[in-house]
């Protein structure tokens, strides 16, 4: 990389984080009133909230998000919507555009954050992954988000995937719940956001278009715990072929 493009790299990186900080400051109020509420209100109200602020905020700094197969949700159905995950920018795509309101799973140090932790805490199950109690509340409360109607956005590779290959292993998390709620599981895609914001050379980013795809749900109804691993292959599969059958430059 030339020192050009370096330097202008930095320089959009950090421009692109005051303006994150900015317009979080904003959102912050309409997120400390949504934890006045209890579920499902409360994603009621923080769905659109967040909405907003990503339809304005990324298209600003030049990475418009692109959705497709969004009519693949069914009114009336809630889903476990399975998502890749290449990069932090992940994070303000995946749940936003999730048509209808939603809860993620997120890790509990990130809720004890200055500032950004009362948006995180808001919008997420917090989980402490190394705490067996915290990891089985956990699963308790994306039962209950299933069972409130509301969608339930997990990426099942448990961390950002830093590799050269399409996806990383799958962890059992969602198909678990999938099953145990009988509800469908939507496998979803995102293309984009490891080139915005790549793990090298740090604090550096670029802007670029991101695409966010929606697959075909798959059925859990009549499915057992014993099925699990199949059905984790079965979604793994589908995601790993559509990331390698449509890859973006």
């Amino acid at each position: 990389m030339n020192i050009i493009k370096r330097t202008l790299g930095h320089c959009y990186f950090f421009a692109g984080m005051l303006f994150f900080v900015a317009t979080m400051l904003i959102v912050i109020i309409p997120a400390s009133i949504a934890l006045l509420f209890p579920e499902p209100r409360r994603a009621k109200i923080i769905h659109p909230t967040y909405r907003i602020w990503m339809s304005v905020f990324l298209p600003l700094v030049g990475c418009p998000v692109l959705r497709k197969g969004r009519r693949k949700f069914v009114k009336g159905q809630n889903y476990v919507v399975v998502v890749n995950h290449n990069s932090l920018v992940d994070i303000p795509v995946s749940t936003p555009w999730i048509p209808g309101p939603n809860k993620t799973l997120a890790k509990v140090e990130m809720a004890k954050t200055p500032l950004f932790g009362v948006i995180y805490k808001a919008g997420s199950i917090l989980v402490k992954r190394d705490d067996d109690t915290s990891r089985r509340e956990s699963f308790t409360q994306m039962q209950q988000t299933l069972k409130q109607g509301l969608h339930l956005c997990l990426y099942p590779e448990g961390t950002r995937n830093k590799s050269d290959k399409p996806l990383l292993p799958f962890y059992d998390g969602a198909f678990i719940a999938a099953i145990r709620a009988q509800k469908p599981i939507m496998p979803a895609v995102i293309f984009g956001t490891k080139d915005i914001l790549p793990n090298k050379p740090k604090f550096w980013a670029r802007p670029k278009a991101i695409h966010y795809h929606f697959l075909d749900p798959i059925p859990t109804a009549g499915l057992s715990m014993s099925d699990r691993h199949a059905l984790k292959d079965k979604v793994y599969q589908i995601m790993e072929d559509y990331l390698l059958q449509h890859a973006r430059s």
